[in-house]
């Protein structure tokens, strides 16, 4: 993997996609309804995510997946311009549903998580921007700064990582488009019909090891580089109710 600079740039390309995930259920925010749904400062998770693509990335194909049954999430994501997809049990089913709903004319996509809503334009404006350079996949991270210790069966420590050789992966991270089509055909993630087309393929689990986009090139393709550029603290992913409180602050924070 390399670690490489990029300003960021205002001029994007026509054939970029943006797929954002948003099939997930958010049992951990305790609220009884699909995360992307929960509300933050009154407005739901996807809403606040896609008006931050919408800055980032005007004019892109903006691809939602939702969860099977959906009603409410299609309605925010049509309502902002954005095509809802019915995303898979996982969340690289749900990109590789993503992928197949892509139009033949994407050169780059963008795979972000919706529950990152808070990126920064300039994070993904950077990605674009690497990828316009001839970066084949690009992912913002952040510098590992807690002191990480090993652990072994017994739950005992096995002694304290070196941090400076980690790093905390964010999204978006980008893509040649054809580049993350073959390698969700390699996994199994997708497969073609008769006719040629993208169908994504319903898996019991993902294959083994793949906890993102990135991983699936480095599994597939290890000859294509990985490039990391700079990640930002706001990128941070709601998980738990702490992170909604985290989300409320740094919103008030930039409405001041």
């Amino acid at each position: 993997m390399t670690s490489t600079d990029f300003s960021a740039s205002p001029s994007f390309e026509d054939g970029l996609a943006v797929i954002v995930v948003a099939a997930g259920s958010g049992t951990r925010l305790g609220y009884g309804m699909p995360k992307a749904l929960v509300p933050v400062a009154g407005r739901p998770i996807l809403e606040i995510a896609l008006e931050s693509v919408a800055r980032a990335a005007p004019g892109a194909d903006i691809i939602v997946t939702v969860p099977a049954g959906d009603s409410g999430l299609s309605d925010v994501a049509a309502a902002h311009g954005a095509r809802p997809v019915t995303g898979g049990a996982t969340r690289a089913q749900s990109v590789a549903c993503g992928l197949a709903a892509l139009g033949s004319d994407s050169r780059f996509v963008l795979v972000h998580d919706a529950a990152r809503c808070l990126v920064p334009t300039r994070v993904t404006s950077a990605v674009v921007a690497a990828l316009a350079s001839g970066e084949r996949a690009v992912v913002p991270v952040l510098p590992v700064t807690d002191t990480v210790r090993g652990v072994d069966a017994q739950g005992h420590s096995t002694g304290t990582v070196d941090r400076s050789g980690l790093r905390a992966v964010q999204t978006p991270q980008g893509f040649e488009a054809q580049l993350l089509v073959d390698v969700n055909l390699q996994a199994g993630l997708l497969e073609r019909d008769e006719q040629g087309a993208l169908t994504p393929v319903d898996r019991a689990e993902d294959p083994e090891g793949i906890t993102d986009d990135a991983s699936l090139i480095e599994r597939f393709t290890p000859e294509v580089p990985v490039t990391f550029l700079a990640g930002d603290e706001e990128s941070f992913k709601i998980t738990r109710p702490f992170d909604l409180i985290t989300a409320r602050a740094v919103l008030e924070e930039r409405a001041r």
